[in-house]
Protein backbone atom coordinates (compact mmCIF):
# COMPACT_ATOMS: atom_id res chain seq x y z
CA UNK A 1 0.00 0.00 0.00
CA UNK A 2 0.95 3.42 -0.80
CA UNK A 3 -0.24 7.03 0.75
CA UNK A 4 -3.68 6.44 0.97
CA UNK A 5 -5.74 9.52 0.07
CA UNK A 6 -9.06 10.65 -0.80
CA UNK A 7 -11.48 12.54 -2.80
CA UNK A 8 -14.21 14.58 -1.45
CA UNK A 9 -16.34 16.02 -3.97
CA UNK A 10 -15.13 13.34 -6.55
CA UNK A 11 -18.22 13.36 -8.78
CA UNK A 12 -17.31 17.25 -9.95
CA UNK A 13 -14.92 17.80 -12.82
CA UNK A 14 -12.50 19.05 -10.44
CA UNK A 15 -13.08 15.90 -8.48
CA UNK A 16 -12.88 13.59 -11.71
CA UNK A 17 -10.05 14.93 -12.71
CA UNK A 18 -7.96 14.13 -9.26
CA UNK A 19 -8.85 10.82 -9.62
CA UNK A 20 -7.34 10.62 -12.79
CA UNK A 21 -4.15 11.93 -11.27
CA UNK A 22 -4.57 9.89 -8.41
CA UNK A 23 -5.09 6.94 -10.51
CA UNK A 24 -1.69 7.45 -12.54
CA UNK A 25 0.59 8.45 -9.52
CA UNK A 26 2.96 5.86 -8.67
CA UNK A 27 2.65 6.64 -4.28
CA UNK A 28 -0.82 7.68 -3.66
CA UNK A 29 -3.70 4.99 -3.28
CA UNK A 30 -7.53 6.36 -3.65
CA UNK A 31 -9.37 4.75 -0.78
CA UNK A 32 -12.31 6.88 -0.66
CA UNK A 33 -14.34 9.54 -2.91
CA UNK A 34 -16.83 11.25 -1.65
CA UNK A 35 -20.17 13.15 -3.79
CA UNK A 36 -23.67 14.22 -2.46
CA UNK A 37 -26.39 13.33 -5.55
CA UNK A 38 -24.02 10.66 -6.89
CA UNK A 39 -23.29 8.51 -3.99
CA UNK A 40 -23.69 4.87 -4.70
CA UNK A 41 -22.88 5.45 -8.05
CA UNK A 42 -19.53 3.44 -9.79
CA UNK A 43 -17.31 6.37 -10.63
CA UNK A 44 -16.86 5.05 -14.62
CA UNK A 45 -21.00 5.70 -14.65
CA UNK A 46 -20.14 9.13 -13.90
CA UNK A 47 -16.68 9.71 -15.28
CA UNK A 48 -16.68 7.25 -18.80
CA UNK A 49 -13.24 8.25 -19.32
CA UNK A 50 -12.21 6.42 -16.08
CA UNK A 51 -13.82 3.09 -16.48
CA UNK A 52 -11.60 0.52 -14.63
CA UNK A 53 -11.28 2.30 -11.79
CA UNK A 54 -13.40 0.40 -9.85
CA UNK A 55 -14.82 2.19 -7.04
CA UNK A 56 -18.16 3.60 -6.22
CA UNK A 57 -19.03 6.84 -4.83
CA UNK A 58 -19.62 6.77 -1.07
CA UNK A 59 -21.38 9.66 1.11
CA UNK A 60 -19.71 12.88 1.92
CA UNK A 61 -18.69 13.01 5.72
CA UNK A 62 -15.55 12.79 7.75
CA UNK A 63 -16.26 9.44 8.80
CA UNK A 64 -15.55 8.26 4.96
CA UNK A 65 -12.80 10.17 4.69
CA UNK A 66 -10.96 9.76 8.06
CA UNK A 67 -8.57 6.89 7.82
CA UNK A 68 -7.07 8.43 4.92
CA UNK A 69 -3.34 10.21 5.21
CA UNK A 70 -4.24 12.96 3.10
CA UNK A 71 -8.09 14.47 2.01
CA UNK A 72 -8.43 16.64 -0.96
CA UNK A 73 -11.58 18.63 -0.86
CA UNK A 74 -13.36 19.31 -4.02
CA UNK A 75 -16.72 20.99 -3.00
CA UNK A 76 -18.21 23.76 -3.77
CA UNK A 77 -17.48 27.25 -2.39
CA UNK A 78 -18.62 27.90 1.81
CA UNK A 79 -18.60 23.77 2.24
CA UNK A 80 -14.52 22.79 2.76
CA UNK A 81 -14.57 24.74 6.11
CA UNK A 82 -17.23 22.71 8.64
CA UNK A 83 -15.59 19.37 6.74
CA UNK A 84 -12.30 20.14 7.25
CA UNK A 85 -12.90 20.93 10.70
CA UNK A 86 -14.20 17.47 11.37
CA UNK A 87 -11.29 15.57 9.91
CA UNK A 88 -9.23 14.41 12.65
CA UNK A 89 -6.11 16.39 13.32
CA UNK A 90 -3.64 13.71 11.90
CA UNK A 91 -5.44 14.29 8.14
CA UNK A 92 -3.25 16.49 5.86
CA UNK A 93 -6.26 18.14 3.90
CA UNK A 94 -5.51 20.37 0.71
CA UNK A 95 -8.59 22.17 0.06
CA UNK A 96 -9.72 23.26 -3.83
CA UNK A 97 -12.43 25.25 -2.89
CA UNK A 98 -11.90 29.34 -1.76
CA UNK A 99 -12.71 28.48 2.28
CA UNK A 100 -9.43 29.12 3.46
CA UNK A 101 -7.66 31.21 0.96
CA UNK A 102 -8.38 34.60 2.06
CA UNK A 103 -6.84 35.86 5.29
CA UNK A 104 -8.88 38.57 5.36
CA UNK A 105 -12.65 37.75 6.44
CA UNK A 106 -13.91 41.37 5.37
CA UNK A 107 -12.85 40.32 2.31
CA UNK A 108 -14.39 37.06 2.34
CA UNK A 109 -17.85 38.32 3.39
CA UNK A 110 -17.86 40.73 0.38
CA UNK A 111 -17.14 38.44 -1.96
CA UNK A 112 -18.59 35.07 -0.74
CA UNK A 113 -20.87 35.75 1.83
CA UNK A 114 -21.39 33.62 5.15
CA UNK A 115 -18.79 32.80 7.89
CA UNK A 116 -14.93 33.19 7.63
CA UNK A 117 -13.44 29.71 8.03
CA UNK A 118 -9.92 31.06 8.42
CA UNK A 119 -6.75 31.22 6.11
CA UNK A 120 -4.67 27.96 5.69
CA UNK A 121 -1.60 28.10 4.23
CA UNK A 122 -1.52 29.71 0.13
CA UNK A 123 -1.21 26.61 -1.89
CA UNK A 124 0.77 28.21 -4.88
CA UNK A 125 4.79 26.68 -4.78
CA UNK A 126 5.84 29.20 -6.84
CA UNK A 127 5.66 32.59 -4.91
CA UNK A 128 8.47 33.01 -2.76
CA UNK A 129 8.75 31.02 0.05
CA UNK A 130 6.04 29.33 -0.42
CA UNK A 131 7.12 26.00 -1.06
CA UNK A 132 8.96 25.53 2.18
CA UNK A 133 5.97 26.74 3.92
CA UNK A 134 3.63 24.56 2.12
CA UNK A 135 6.13 21.60 2.90
CA UNK A 136 5.81 21.67 6.32
CA UNK A 137 1.92 22.16 6.50
CA UNK A 138 -0.86 20.07 7.42
CA UNK A 139 -3.65 22.17 5.67
CA UNK A 140 -3.41 24.25 2.78
CA UNK A 141 -5.56 26.03 0.41
CA UNK A 142 -5.02 25.29 -3.25
CA UNK A 143 -5.45 29.06 -4.96
CA UNK A 144 -8.34 29.73 -7.55
CA UNK A 145 -8.18 29.05 -11.28
CA UNK A 146 -7.97 32.67 -12.70
CA UNK A 147 -5.98 33.77 -9.27
CA UNK A 148 -3.31 31.02 -10.69
CA UNK A 149 -3.24 32.19 -14.43
CA UNK A 150 -2.95 35.90 -13.18
CA UNK A 151 -0.63 35.77 -10.12
CA UNK A 152 1.89 33.73 -12.15
CA UNK A 153 1.93 36.51 -14.58
CA UNK A 154 1.69 39.77 -12.13
CA UNK A 155 3.80 38.43 -8.73
CA UNK A 156 7.18 38.65 -9.91
CA UNK A 157 6.64 41.60 -11.66
CA UNK A 158 5.60 43.44 -8.57
CA UNK A 159 8.42 42.13 -6.38
CA UNK A 160 10.76 42.99 -8.37
CA UNK A 161 9.39 46.56 -8.71
CA UNK A 162 8.94 46.54 -12.09
CA UNK A 163 5.68 47.20 -12.70
CA UNK A 164 3.40 49.29 -10.13
CA UNK A 165 1.11 47.85 -8.30
CA UNK A 166 -1.75 49.78 -9.32
CA UNK A 167 -3.76 50.09 -12.01
CA UNK A 168 -3.75 46.27 -12.67
CA UNK A 169 -6.18 45.42 -15.57
CA UNK A 170 -6.88 41.92 -16.77
CA UNK A 171 -9.34 40.12 -18.97
CA UNK A 172 -9.22 36.85 -19.03
CA UNK A 173 -11.27 33.74 -21.02
CA UNK A 174 -12.03 30.48 -19.34
CA UNK A 175 -13.47 27.51 -20.47
CA UNK A 176 -17.24 26.02 -19.01
CA UNK A 177 -15.61 23.63 -16.76
CA UNK A 178 -14.79 26.44 -14.42
CA UNK A 179 -17.91 27.11 -13.81
CA UNK A 180 -18.49 23.56 -12.42
CA UNK A 181 -21.01 20.48 -13.19
CA UNK A 182 -24.21 21.76 -12.24
CA UNK A 183 -27.07 22.24 -15.25
CA UNK A 184 -27.39 25.64 -16.16
CA UNK A 185 -28.48 26.93 -18.74
CA UNK A 186 -26.58 29.92 -19.86
CA UNK A 187 -23.39 26.87 -20.01
CA UNK A 188 -25.81 25.01 -22.81
CA UNK A 189 -23.88 24.40 -25.99
CA UNK A 190 -26.43 26.34 -27.78
CA UNK A 191 -25.95 29.29 -25.39
CA UNK A 192 -22.09 28.53 -25.40
CA UNK A 193 -20.71 28.05 -28.80
CA UNK A 194 -20.42 30.56 -31.27
CA UNK A 195 -20.05 32.79 -28.44
CA UNK A 196 -17.99 34.94 -26.19
CA UNK A 197 -19.66 36.78 -22.78
CA UNK A 198 -18.53 38.45 -20.01
CA UNK A 199 -19.76 37.94 -16.70
CA UNK A 200 -19.00 39.04 -12.69
CA UNK A 201 -17.44 42.12 -14.33
CA UNK A 202 -16.33 44.40 -11.66
CA UNK A 203 -16.73 41.67 -8.96
CA UNK A 204 -15.58 38.31 -9.52
CA UNK A 205 -14.69 36.47 -5.99
CA UNK A 206 -11.02 36.06 -7.34
CA UNK A 207 -9.94 39.77 -7.11
CA UNK A 208 -8.63 39.67 -3.10
CA UNK A 209 -7.47 36.65 -3.50
CA UNK A 210 -5.16 38.33 -6.55
CA UNK A 211 -4.00 41.26 -4.56
CA UNK A 212 -3.38 39.18 -1.38
CA UNK A 213 -1.30 36.73 -3.51
CA UNK A 214 0.03 39.40 -5.95
CA UNK A 215 0.52 42.60 -3.67
CA UNK A 216 -1.48 44.61 -5.95
CA UNK A 217 -3.54 47.52 -4.40
CA UNK A 218 -5.90 47.94 -7.45
CA UNK A 219 -7.01 45.45 -10.13
CA UNK A 220 -9.85 46.20 -12.74
CA UNK A 221 -10.69 41.95 -13.94
CA UNK A 222 -12.70 41.11 -16.53
CA UNK A 223 -13.50 37.62 -17.15
CA UNK A 224 -15.12 35.85 -19.83
CA UNK A 225 -17.14 32.70 -20.88
CA UNK A 226 -15.14 31.03 -23.80
CA UNK A 227 -16.47 28.22 -25.92
CA UNK A 228 -13.62 25.46 -24.84
CA UNK A 229 -14.55 22.85 -22.40
CA UNK A 230 -11.17 23.96 -19.94
CA UNK A 231 -8.63 26.81 -20.35
CA UNK A 232 -8.01 29.95 -19.34
CA UNK A 233 -5.87 33.01 -21.31
CA UNK A 234 -5.29 35.30 -19.08
CA UNK A 235 -4.19 39.42 -20.78
CA UNK A 236 -2.57 41.28 -17.75
CA UNK A 237 -1.04 44.62 -18.35
CA UNK A 238 0.43 47.25 -15.75
CA UNK A 239 2.13 50.48 -15.18
CA UNK A 240 6.21 50.24 -15.37
CA UNK A 241 7.81 51.29 -12.47
CA UNK A 242 11.85 50.60 -13.71
CA UNK A 243 13.34 49.62 -17.04
CA UNK A 244 13.73 46.23 -16.73
CA UNK A 245 13.02 43.66 -18.88
CA UNK A 246 9.13 42.42 -18.16
CA UNK A 247 9.87 38.59 -20.06
CA UNK A 248 13.66 38.56 -18.10
CA UNK A 249 12.31 39.41 -14.87
CA UNK A 250 9.54 36.67 -15.30
CA UNK A 251 12.24 34.49 -16.56
CA UNK A 252 14.56 34.84 -13.55
CA UNK A 253 11.91 34.23 -11.26
CA UNK A 254 10.76 30.65 -12.98
CA UNK A 255 14.38 29.41 -13.56
CA UNK A 256 13.82 26.38 -11.26
CA UNK A 257 10.23 26.40 -11.14
CA UNK A 258 9.07 22.87 -13.10
CA UNK A 259 5.60 23.74 -13.93
CA UNK A 260 6.12 27.53 -15.08
CA UNK A 261 6.95 28.03 -19.07
CA UNK A 262 8.44 31.37 -19.78
CA UNK A 263 8.14 30.97 -23.89
CA UNK A 264 10.82 31.71 -26.54
CA UNK A 265 10.72 35.75 -27.81
CA UNK A 266 8.10 35.73 -30.36
CA UNK A 267 5.68 32.82 -28.96
CA UNK A 268 2.61 33.50 -27.11
CA UNK A 269 0.55 31.39 -25.17
CA UNK A 270 -2.72 29.38 -26.13
CA UNK A 271 -4.50 27.12 -23.80
CA UNK A 272 -4.43 24.12 -26.16
CA UNK A 273 -0.89 23.85 -25.45
CA UNK A 274 -1.11 23.24 -21.79
CA UNK A 275 -4.36 20.61 -22.04
CA UNK A 276 -4.08 18.28 -19.20
CA UNK A 277 -0.81 19.60 -17.85
CA UNK A 278 0.43 21.20 -14.47
CA UNK A 279 1.77 23.78 -16.63
CA UNK A 280 1.93 27.58 -17.04
CA UNK A 281 3.15 29.38 -20.06
CA UNK A 282 4.38 32.79 -19.99
CA UNK A 283 5.18 35.90 -22.63
CA UNK A 284 5.79 39.33 -21.79
CA UNK A 285 6.27 42.42 -23.89
CA UNK A 286 5.85 45.84 -23.85
CA UNK A 287 3.07 48.45 -25.60
CA UNK A 288 4.74 50.16 -28.07
CA UNK A 289 1.95 52.90 -28.09
CA UNK A 290 0.93 53.33 -23.63
CA UNK A 291 4.17 51.92 -22.58
CA UNK A 292 2.28 49.26 -20.32
CA UNK A 293 3.87 46.39 -19.63
CA UNK A 294 1.40 43.34 -21.22
CA UNK A 295 2.07 39.62 -19.83
CA UNK A 296 0.09 37.02 -21.80
CA UNK A 297 -0.32 33.87 -19.17
CA UNK A 298 -1.94 30.13 -20.41
CA UNK A 299 -3.04 26.85 -17.79
CA UNK A 300 -5.57 24.32 -17.87
CA UNK A 301 -8.14 25.13 -15.34
CA UNK A 302 -8.89 21.90 -14.36
CA UNK A 303 -4.97 21.21 -14.22
CA UNK A 304 -2.64 24.00 -13.17
CA UNK A 305 -5.72 25.89 -11.68
CA UNK A 306 -7.49 22.93 -9.82
CA UNK A 307 -6.58 19.05 -9.77
CA UNK A 308 -2.80 18.90 -10.71
CA UNK A 309 -1.70 21.58 -8.58
CA UNK A 310 -4.15 19.79 -5.72
CA UNK A 311 -1.50 17.24 -6.44
CA UNK A 312 1.07 19.22 -6.80
CA UNK A 313 0.75 20.50 -3.30
CA UNK A 314 0.16 17.30 -1.41
CA UNK A 315 3.44 16.12 -3.15
CA UNK A 316 5.22 18.60 -1.01
CA UNK A 317 2.89 18.30 1.71
CA UNK A 318 3.96 14.38 2.12
CA UNK A 319 7.88 14.17 1.11
CA UNK A 320 7.28 13.45 -2.66
CA UNK A 321 9.02 14.95 -5.60
CA UNK A 322 7.37 17.89 -6.46
CA UNK A 323 6.57 16.47 -10.17
CA UNK A 324 6.09 13.37 -9.21
CA UNK A 325 2.97 11.89 -11.22
CA UNK A 326 2.39 14.73 -12.74
CA UNK A 327 2.37 16.31 -16.65
CA UNK A 328 4.57 18.74 -17.77
CA UNK A 329 3.51 18.60 -21.17
CA UNK A 330 0.32 19.48 -22.99
CA UNK A 331 -1.80 16.75 -25.15
CA UNK A 332 -2.93 17.61 -29.15
CA UNK A 333 -3.78 18.01 -30.95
Amino acid sequence: MGIRVAVAGASGYAGGELLRLIAAHPELDLVAATAHSQAGSAVAAVHPHLTGLDITFGATGPEALADADLVFLALPHGESGVLAAALPSGVKVVDLGADHRLRDADAWTRYYGGEHAGAWTYGLPELPGQRGEIAIATRVAAPGCYATTITLALAPLITAGAVSADDVVVVAASGTSGAGRSAKGHLLGSEVMGDLSPYKVGRHQHVPEIKQATGARSLSFTPVLAPMPRGILATVTALPASTADPRQVLAEAYADAPFVHVLPEGAWPHTAATLGSNSCHLQATLDVDSGRVIVTSAIDNLGKGAAAQGVQCANLMLGLPETMGLPVYGVAP
